[in-house]
Order: C-alpha cells, then sequence, then structure tokens
C-alpha cells in the first residue's frame, strides 16, 4: 500500500512539475507601445500612442479604446492614460493615447489661435484616423470606444454629440462616433468661465462644443463616474445631463462617489489620480454589458 501511494504521490508530483514547466514554457505576450502621427496643422505633428498585444495581433476585429486626458483643455498630457492604456492591452484590447493642441501660450496666456475649439477638431480627426486604420490595428470598425477625463471627457462626447468643426483635412465619409464612452470626472457643460477665457474673441462660440446644449436621441452608451465634492465639475451639471440623456432615451450609466472631488483617485497615483481599480472594474463591467470586453 505504501508502496503504491509513493507511486502514485510521484505520479502526481511529475504531472504537476510539467504543467509548470509548461506555463514557464509558454512565450510571454509583451505589451507593444509604438507612436503614430495621426494629423499634421501647418508644421506641428499631433501624435497618438497605441498599445497593443501580440495575441491581440493574432485575431481581427479586437475592441479599441482612445483616450483623452484633462487638464482644462490647456494642459496635461497622452502619459496620464499610459498606465490604462496598458492595463486595458492586457486584456486584449487596443488602445490609444491621443495628444492634441492645447489652448494656452507660454503655461500661461491663452493662445491666440488654438483653443477648446481646436481641441475638439483634433479629437474627431483622432477617432477618424482609427476607424480609418482599423485593419491595420485588427480592429472592429464598430467597437470603437472614446473616453477621457475631466476636459478630455468633453472632448470624447464631442466626437458623438457635435456635428460642427471638422478639420478641413478630414475624410468626413468615415464617421468619428464612438460605439461607447468612458467619462471620468467629465466636463458636459463648456458654458463656464475658464473655457469663456481660453476662447478668448471667438467666446459667442461657447455653446456650440457644450455637450449639455446639444442632446439627442440615439447616442451611444455611456458611463460616468464622479464625485460629490468635485471642486471643478459641480456634481449638478452632471446629474442633468443624466436627466436629459434619458429623457432622450438614450443609455447613461452614473456612479456618484461621496465626498470624493475631481481627482477620484486622490492618494493613488497608478492611474494618474483620475481613479483606482474600483472605478476600472466597474467599467469594465460597462464594457461587457455592450460586448466591448470578452
Amino acid at each position: 500500500m505504501k508502496r503504491l501511494l509513493s507511486f502514485l504521490f510521484l505520479g502526481f508530483s511529475m504531472m504537476c512539475h510539467a504543467a509548470n514547466c509548461k506555463n514557464q514554457a509558454e512565450p510571454n505576450n509583451p505589451i507593444t507601445h509604438i507612436q503614430e502621427v495621426y494629423k499634421t496643422i501647418d508644421s506641428t505633428k499631433l501624435q497618438v500612442d497605441v498599445f497593443y498585444t501580440g495575441q491581440s495581433f493574432e485575431r481581427e476585429n479586437n475592441a479599441a479604446i482612445v483616450f483623452f486626458h484633462g487638464g482644462g483643455w490647456a494642459y496635461g498630457t497622452p502619459s496620464e492614460f499610459f498606465s490604462t492604456c496598458k492595463r486595458y492591452a492586457k486584456l486584449g484590447i487596443v488602445t490609444f493615447s491621443v495628444e492634441y493642441r492645447l489652448s494656452i501660450k507660454n503655461g500661461i496666456t491663452p493662445h491666440p489661435t488654438i483653443s477648446p475649439i481646436e481641441c475638439v477638431m483634433d479629437a474627431k480627426s483622432a477617432m477618424r484616423w482609427v476607424r480609418a486604420n482599423a485593419k491595420k490595428f485588427h480592429i472592429d470598425r464598430n467597437r470603437i470606444v472614446a473616453a477621457g477625463q475631466s476636459a478630455g471627457g468633453q472632448l470624447a462626447l464631442a466626437t458623438a454629440m457635435i456635428d460642427e468643426h471638422n478639420e478641413k483635412s478630414d475624410n468626413l465619409n468615415i464617421s468619428c462616433r464612438p460605439d461607447a464612452i468612458l467619462l471620468f470626472s467629465s466636463c458636459v457643460n463648456t458654458v463656464e468661465g475658464w473655457c469663456d477665457r481660453l476662447l478668448g474673441e471667438r467666446r459667442t462660440q461657447i455653446w456650440s462644443i457644450s455637450p449639455a446644449h446639444h442632446m439627442k436621441k440615439g447616442l451611444p452608451p455611456m458611463i460616468e463616474f464622479h464625485g460629490t465634492d468635485d471642486e471643478q465639475v459641480p456634481k449638478w451639471t452632471v446629474q442633468y445631463f443624466e436627466t436629459a440623456m434619458k429623457k432622450e432615451g438614450n443609455y447613461f450609466e452614473q456612479h456618484m462617489y461621496e465626498g470624493r472631488k475631481h481627482y477620484l483617485g486622490e492618494g493613488n497615483p497608478k492611474y494618474s489620480r483620475y481613479y483606482d481599480d474600483e472605478i476600472l472594474e466597474l467599467a469594465d463591467d460597462f464594457l461587457r454589458k455592450f460586448k466591448l470586453l470578452d
């Protein structure tokens, strides 16, 4: 009996060792990070950072997420979304973090020729570029998500809600409309002092880029994460936006966090303080609900 047990134990150990060797021998699936130019304005080349894995490129019809950073249309960099891009790349989604023109000069003065209007134009160009290059990145043209934090949320919304303000060089036959939208502390109403200042002599056009003033039926599903104590984007603006969205029959899911401010992940530098893993897990559930995450 002892010999039989010893034999079985030895066999089990050998099987476990073989399984471990097999796991160790499996090739890694590293994340590839490249940069592409999606638009050239005069001498300015606007880039997008792209993240994907080899496994994603072994199949077709991947979902994509296009991220727009925050910073009040005047500050911020695409790198603020890099950790999030890598997270979703590991989950099999091809991700993009977009550089767009900033509406500030020398870090202080509003730019004379660049305003939030140009930011909107760049966001729409980026979405069209991603859709035009869907085959290159093994993406399903009908599974492209836009995402943004703060002013970046406004840009994500603009790609679905603002029909005007298109770059002359854009191919308007290619849709910039996303198939779903992720919003984090998003600006939904641009009729406020900071945007007015950045628009300068074009402040009369402030309504033209305000998502709250372009409500309509048939918008893509959206999810918004917001703090009750947001000192930059008052919670009531998002609550009003939610009511208006649902009145038009659109899907809008809101998660309000008691006591949190504009940076929902304050104290957690992992995602540029934008949010935490708990919030992203809810975003995952939303993406699965709409068949955008396997």
